[in-house]
């Protein structure tokens, strides 16, 4: 008793440590937000009074850590500090608003006095401090310079997170002073518009405010202008990670940036990064000798791709004009490429087919012949002379993606889609992944979802808790097989189908009479059975999709009477479990839904009375 004594006394002692500790840390916590919101306010007026070289890098390394905590945004949300960054990061010239500085009292003047002193007096004075301290000296003995000062150098000291994470940099100090102006230059523009994302991204008000000072046409001007240099700046990612932020979180400047030529700008960036070479109007050059796209090119293009989706992601559905339709079909051209591409990581491969993946299915479909409208090469996957290339890879992209088993539906919706819309449109490229996905039933004692093929996972999915998922695999199996009730069920087993078949009214069986969007019409031919389905096309249980062993007959040895009275049972069960709301018993209509029994005798009845009157009618005519 004494020592569980002992033990709940320390308990107790040690969370009243812990109380006083944290309102320590909070008192403590209050005073660094001041002190960060007090140094952005600093180096943001400093840096309007146009420092040039190191120091202004630093200030912007600064900046750029500080912009990453919230609480310190506030002073970096005015429209000066925008327009300051914007133009330290190359693509604004519009002047600062007040920026008349030498009119202006600046109450931190003594701390951007010690900040341009930084470089030079910082380690002295830095040191000298504490040796101070070591000595015991009078704190009232020293002066309130040094005092003030050391504070402020204490202020700008990097953490030990910002110091793990510039060591690099650090350890060049020597190299990057021997670079040139240029280089200086982009390292300038490249931090601004690290700090730019970084407050873009954390406010909405910064989003606001950047539509209004119109940073998005400055950046586009920027990016056509290093489009057409002999190589881009190593900063143009961060560029572009601004530019889809600002689509991504502000729609109206999608249908601005689109206006002002972004399609064609970021098309031409687009093809830099994966090195097109044009060979025709609509066909590019693939060289199987050549070298995997680099790692900052493959980023530069899936951010590239990004902002592209953004900003053509509604012409799906449109008819382009003449002008639109030829930029879409030279960047359906460059999209091809980018399939049939590999990059120097496989993940980056992956990443960059499946944007290009989403950038496909946001194009019309109109222009996309020019995917199949590539002469045929030795190796090259056919069928009918129609190179089928690129819808292998497409075929090869959804295999992989099956296979991962995870985020399943970002992954798959989109890939899913774009084969079935093409499908649709395409009676080559219908044929060819009918041919991969299905093709003739031999083996019928395997269940359609049971194994690894594209077929069974295809079907597994059907089945998902997600509808819309399951909704786009079936989609694409009924395409394949020509919206046809009976084929469709054939391959996949009439509870699988299901779902889709009560979605379009079909479970009675009647065939669909092509996409109702599309108006696809498909031919008549039909679906010839091998022999070895055709040996076991009886036993087949057609829920399933498969044979199944005999079973025994439940109903053998009885006499009538016993089946009579097991059948009455049975009725009484299902008719107790329907009053009670356990079940529903349904039936279907004439347009093949789904109907509770009780509306369909409804329906009948009222069908036969006005069926009754038009006969009395008849007869008072008569």
């Amino acid at each position: 008793m004494h020592c569980f004594a002992r033990l709940q006394f320390k308990k107790n002692k040690v969370r009243d440590h812990e109380s006083d500790s944290e309102l320590e840390d909070e008192g403590s916590g209050d005073r660094e937000i001041i002190l960060r919101q007090s140094l952005a306010s600093v180096l943001v007026h400093f840096l309007q009074s146009g420092p040039q070289g190191r120091v202004t890098r630093v200030c912007l390394r600064t900046l750029r850590i500080l912009s990453r905590d919230k609480k310190v945004l506030d002073r970096l949300l005015t429209d000066s500090a925008l327009i300051t960054l914007a133009r330290l990061a190359g693509f604004s010239q519009a002047p600062v608003p007040g920026e008349d500085l030498s009119d202006q009292a600046d109450p931190f003047e003594d701390v951007v006095k010690a900040l341009s002193d930084l470089e030079s007096n910082g380690q002295e004075e830095d040191e000298a401090c504490p040796e101070n301290e070591d000595e015991g000296a009078d704190a009232n003995a020293v002066s309130t310079e040094r005092r003030r000062r050391s504070s402020i150098f204490r202020a700008l000291t990097r953490g030990k997170r910002d110091t793990r994470a510039s060591l690099v940099e650090d350890e060049d100090e020597e190299e990057e002073e021997r670079k040139g102006a240029d280089k200086w230059e982009e390292e300038q523009n490249k931090e601004a518009v690290k700090i730019l994302c970084n407050v873009i991204y954390n406010s909405a008000w910064a989003q606001e405010r950047a539509a209004e000072l119109s940073l998005l046409s400055g950046l586009t001007e920027k990016l056509a202008k290093e489009s057409q240099s002999a190589s881009p700046p190593s900063g143009q990612y961060y560029e572009l990670r601004l530019i889809f932020l600002l689509t991504a979180l502000r729609p109206e400047l999608r249908n601005q940036l689109k206006q002002e030529g972004g399609v064609a700008v970021l098309t031409a960036v687009l093809e830099r990064c994966v090195s097109v070479q044009w060979k025709e109007q609509y066909e590019v050059l693939l060289d199987p000798a050549a070298a995997p796209v680099s790692v900052e090119d493959s980023l530069r293009a899936q951010e590239a791709l990004k902002i592209l989706f953004n900003i053509t992601y509604s012409t799906h559905t449109q008819e382009p004009g003449e002008e639109d339709a030829a930029l879409y079909r030279r960047l359906a051209a460059v999209l091809r490429h980018c399939l049939m591409v590999h990059c120097e990581g496989e993940e980056d491969t992956d990443e960059l087919k499946g944007h290009t993946v989403n950038l496909l299915s946001a194009l019309p479909l109109n222009c996309l012949d020019v995917l199949l409208c590539v002469p045929l090469r030795p190796d090259s996957e056919q069928i009918d002379g129609v190179n089928m290339d690129c819808v292998h890879a497409l075929l090869e992209f959804l295999e992989k993606r099956l296979e991962m088993g995870q985020k399943v539906k970002e992954r798959l919706t989109p890939v899913l889609n774009l084969l079935t819309e093409c499908s649709r449109a395409h009676r080559g490229t219908r044929r060819y992944l009918r041919q991969q996905i299905l093709p003739p039933l031999r083996d019928a004692s395997v269940r359609p979802e049971q194994g690894t093929t594209v077929k069974s996972r295809l079907v597994r999915l059907m089945t998902h808790l997600d509808t819309e998922l399951k909704h786009c695999a079936a989609d694409l199996l009924f395409v394949l097989c020509k919206e046809n009730v009976s084929r469709f069920v054939k391959y996949t087993g009439y509870g699988n189908a299901a779902g889709l078949l009560a979605t379009r009214g079909l479970l009675g069986g009647q065939r669909s009479k092509g996409s109702p969007s599309s108006g696809t019409q498909y031919s008549s031919d039909s679906d010839s059975d091998t022999d070895e389905y055709r040996q076991v096309k009886g036993r087949i249980n057609p829920v399933t999709g498969s044979v199944e062993e005999e079973q025994p007959d439940p109903m053998e040895g009885m006499t009538e009477d016993e089946k009579e009275e097991e059948a009455c049972r049975l009725v009484s069960l299902i008719n107790k479990l329907s009053k009670d709301n356990m079940i529903q018993p349904m039936g279907l209509d004439a347009q093949g839904q789904l109907t509770p029994l009780t509306g369909l005798r409804d329906l009948s009845v009222e069908e036969e009375g006005s069926e009754e009157e038009d006969t009395d009618d008849l007869e008072n005519v008569e």
